[in-house]
């Protein structure tokens, strides 16, 4: 095979997703065991059984390999929600262009529960998230605003990119605190059909709506 090979280069692909994917592994659960000042690069690259050369191949820091790839998963949420249809109201959109991050948390289900335990011990870690998150909503911001003909400091653009960003973080949170018991999706369905419903007080809704059971188009 020549190097140019589809065949090939998704091998070598695969390897790269490997070795992240082990990075990552080995820097959560060793913060895990000892905190985060008592772990250095030199010992998450040993761990993974690589160089720390290779770590910095994948990595800035030791807190990028423990918060994830925010860019990344940026950048597929603002592709993901550009393929949307248009006509597809702007809460019903964020929702699917979340779909191939939900679906990857899902799959990776361990990984992302130890990560979460572990931001939620470190302030400094959970700041990073927080500002990795604002900089997603900000541009997400912009796709909506483009989407509904809407200036970005329109209230509605802001609003119901904040909403869908809540009700994912509430989501998130309810995943871990179960231990991965309920499907992630699921519960990001719940979320946002409670939203789009208006947030209806469960003591008088309907009893659909109290209890969040997911609308099939969302």
């Amino acid at each position: 095979m020549t190097p140019g090979d589809p065949a090939a280069l998704g091998r070598r692909d695969r390897k790269k997703q490997q070795t992240r994917a082990a990075l990552a592994d080995a820097a959560l659960r060793l913060v895990d065991e000892r905190g985060l000042d008592q772990v250095t690069v030199e010992e998450i690259a040993d761990a993974a059984d690589v160089s720390a050369r290779t770590f910095f191949n994948y990595f800035s820091t030791k807190d990028d390999a423990l918060v994830g790839d925010t860019d990344g998963d940026r950048e597929r949420v603002l592709r993901a929600l550009a393929d949307v249809p248009p006509q597809v109201p702007a809460l019903q959109a964020i929702r699917q262009a979340l779909t191939e991050v939900v679906d990857e948390v899902q799959g990776e289900a361990d990984l992302w529960l130890l990560r979460m335990r572990v931001v939620v011990q470190h302030p400094v870690l959970l700041a990073r998230l927080v500002a990795g998150n604002a900089a997603t909503e900000k541009a997400l911001v912009e796709v909506v605003a483009d989407r509904t003909g809407l200036s970005p400091d329109d209230t509605y653009p802001a609003l119901v990119v904040a909403v869908g960003g809540a009700a994912l973080r509430t989501s998130m949170v309810r995943w871990a605190a179960s231990g991965g018991a309920r499907s992630l999706a699921e519960l990001v369905n719940e979320a946002f059909a409670v939203v789009g419903a208006g947030l209806p007080d469960p003591r008088t809704a309907p009893a659909a709506a109290a209890s969040g059971q997911a609308d099939p188009r969302v």
